[in-house]
């Protein structure tokens, strides 16, 4: 096999991971970034003392690449897994949620309305093929199974707080991967389990790098590339900082609405395909609070006086203290919300604190943040499968990817490697 030499663009898991499958077959890798550090989503930053994930991940009992990775690094042992508990925020009262018994006791549906719901979870959990939902719209598809009532109830405000004027343009595939992901982690019927790394997922992150950079990869932190150079419809090289670097292909595994500007060659046609997916932004607040809001990992909501829906206590999974709250405000930037200053969110989010909690107070929060993000959920309508692009572009060497092919899966490190090992096959290929 000839030895080629990449340029990747990003450092997060898939961009990582590419350049793990791409180094261990004897190519040259260059991975560029502009940030300041490897990770992506799944980054760390130092929130006043403690290094913490900027947005909340977790692990499922069915994340086997996953599995396969931490196995290849060594890091099986750093694996943890633990009972979490689910709640519901409804009309002013916290619910316990998640277990059969739990649906039993909430006094907001009737009998036959619960029997429905339950009979959809059992149903989606045992869906192999995805590809006949893809066709399917998820509210009307679960509207059939459940009822117009216990959709109000149960799905309408996630559906609406997190995809706002898409709500009724979703594909089912997308929604059902979901509910079977979590529906799969559980130690019996009635316990939900879930996982995570010792150390969070910076532990991971840096067994990668090392990996990479033992192989003599290079990763190339704050340096965007510029543009990619072509000649003849192939990739010839990358302009990074004004200088051109030869390179014999690219792989992109940041947000694919990148990839026209950086590569003005690209036919008009690919590029009207790439910039017709749709992006969800996301405001994720952060709080480090003296103690536990509730007993919760996750808290669905659904209240007519809250704006989010839910919060999560990643401190309910992995157990530290202070605990950690995060609160994601997902809108398009359209929404007035948008422009508002990350205090304002963060001040909201404290605001309904006490409605969650009665017993909260202001001074237990000891340190707050917000961080933003363009591109955090990929608007997936019905035909999605056939909306995305190839990932080999029609230039020949340029290659992309991002989290919007995990479709119909959800978002989750698992996935970065799972595509990011398509992404490299693919490319070494050529």
């Amino acid at each position: 096999m000839k030895k080629m030499h990449y340029a990747i663009v990003g450092a997060g898991p898939m961009g990582l991971m590419c350049a793990m499958e791409l180094l261990e077959k004897g190519h040259e890798v260059d991975i560029y970034e502009r940030d300041d550090r490897i990770g992506g989503m799944s980054a760390s930053f130092n929130f006043d003392g403690l290094e913490i994930e900027r947005y909340y991940h977790f692990i499922c009992k069915t994340d086997y690449p996953l599995f396969d990775l931490l196995k290849r690094l060594g890091l099986s042992d750093t694996l943890r897994w633990t009972d979490t508990k689910m709640g519901f925020y409804y009309n002013g009262k916290l619910y316990k949620w998640g277990t059969p018994l739990a649906l039993l006791k909430f006094d907001g549906l009737d009998v036959i309305s619960k029997f429905r719901y339950g009979l959809h979870a059992m149903y989606t959990k045992g869906i192999k093929d995805w590809r006949p939902f893809d066709k399917m719209r998820a509210t009307t598809w679960i509207r059939k199974w459940i009822g117009e009532k216990a959709y109000n109830v149960l799905w309408k405000s996630l559906f609406e707080l997190k995809l706002f004027e898409h709500t009724e343009q979703i594909s089912a595939a997308w929604i059902g991967t979901r509910i079977k992901r979590v529906a799969l982690s559980r130690r019996n019927l009635m316990q939900e389990t879930m996982g995570y790394l010792e150390g969070g997922s910076t532990t991971l992150l840096k067994a990668m790098e090392r990996f990479i950079l033992e192989r003599g990869g290079r990763i190339h932190l704050r340096e965007g590339i510029d543009k990619v150079d072509v000649s003849d419809g192939r990739v010839t090289g990358i302009v990074v900082a004004g200088e051109h670097k030869p390179c014999d292909a690219v792989i992109s595994t940041a947000p694919i609405q990148y990839v026209p500007r950086l590569v003005p060659d690209l036919p008009p046609d690919f590029a009207a395909r790439i910039d017709a997916i749709k992006n969800i932004p996301v405001a994720c607040v952060i709080l480090k609070l003296k103690q536990p809001l509730s007993e919760n990992f996750w808290m669905n909501i659904n209240d007519p006086d809250i704006a989010i829906p839910g919060v999560i206590e990643y401190s309910n999974l992995n157990e530290m203290s202070p605990s950690i709250l995060y609160a994601p405000f997902y809108m398009p930037k359209t929404h007035p919300k948008w422009a508002s200053s990350n205090d304002a969110l963060i001040d909201e989010v404290i605001g309904y604190l006490s409605r969650l909690n009665p017993a909260f107070k202001t001074d237990w929060v000891i340190s707050r943040h917000c961080h933003r993000y363009d591109f955090a959920q990929t608007i997936c309508p019905p035909g999605f499968y056939d909306m995305l692009p190839s990932m080999k572009t029609p230039i020949d060497g340029l290659y992309m990817a991002d989290t919007g092919y995990y479709y119909p899966e959800d978002r989750s490190i698992n996935e970065s490697v799972h595509v990011a090992r398509e992404l490299a096959a693919l490319a070494m290929r050529a």
